[in-house]
């Protein structure tokens, strides 16, 4: 059932860039994770964005190539085109789901719609800061190199990651979602 709406939602041919299995529950997980210094990729609702990370070298330093946000355009567009009414209209008719799934996490007492909130604050609360970034690689995945940029929640990293201009985009979005939410939370 929420898969139907998700796809009527975002058309059956986007759901193809969603997990198939466990959906909420991926969902919730991932949204109680984003906030933190890590997220699991394995809990994400969303399939990885395709395409190796693209770094830009030169003798003395490494930054994230302005080509790399064009991983993440799609996604962007995806999410651009649902309507955010219709969007919390859904998420408020599987509200119990989303809430069963987050007390199953570890939080009886909880309300998930309080941590959708915060954590939709703290993407919104990502650093404009200057492009492109430098980044390090000390084993096989690359971190930024500015240490505050590293310290980040696992969420504002991703919005970093996905170059100025998609993330000035996705926050866009995500402003019209928040504003739905607080303006129809579901009962707790």
């Amino acid at each position: 059932a929420y898969r139907d709406g998700l796809q009527q939602l975002v058309g059956a041919e986007a759901l193809a860039y969603f997990y198939p299995d466990r959906m909420i529950r991926r969902f919730v997980a991932t949204i109680d994770n984003l906030p933190r210094q890590e997220a699991s990729a394995k809990l994400m609702p969303v399939k990885p964005v395709g395409g190796p990370f693209l770094v830009e070298s030169n003798a003395s330093s490494k930054t994230i190539d302005p080509a790399n946000a064009r991983r993440y355009v799609r996604y962007l567009d995806i999410m651009a085109a649902v309507d955010a009414k219709r969007l919390v209209d859904i998420y408020i008719s599987f509200y119990p789901v989303f809430q069963q799934a987050y007390r199953e996490l570890g939080y009886p007492r909880g309300y998930f719609n309080d941590r959708l909130v915060d954590t939709i604050d703290d993407l919104l609360a990502t650093p404009d800061v200057a492009h492109p970034l430098a980044v390090v690689q000390p084993k096989v995945l690359y971190k930024f190199a500015d240490p505050a940029l590293e310290k980040l929640s696992a969420g504002q990293k991703i919005m970093l990651r996905m170059g100025a201009e998609n993330m000035a985009r996705a926050k866009i979005l995500l402003i019209a979602i928040r504003g739905e939410l607080l303006r129809r939370s579901p009962g707790k």
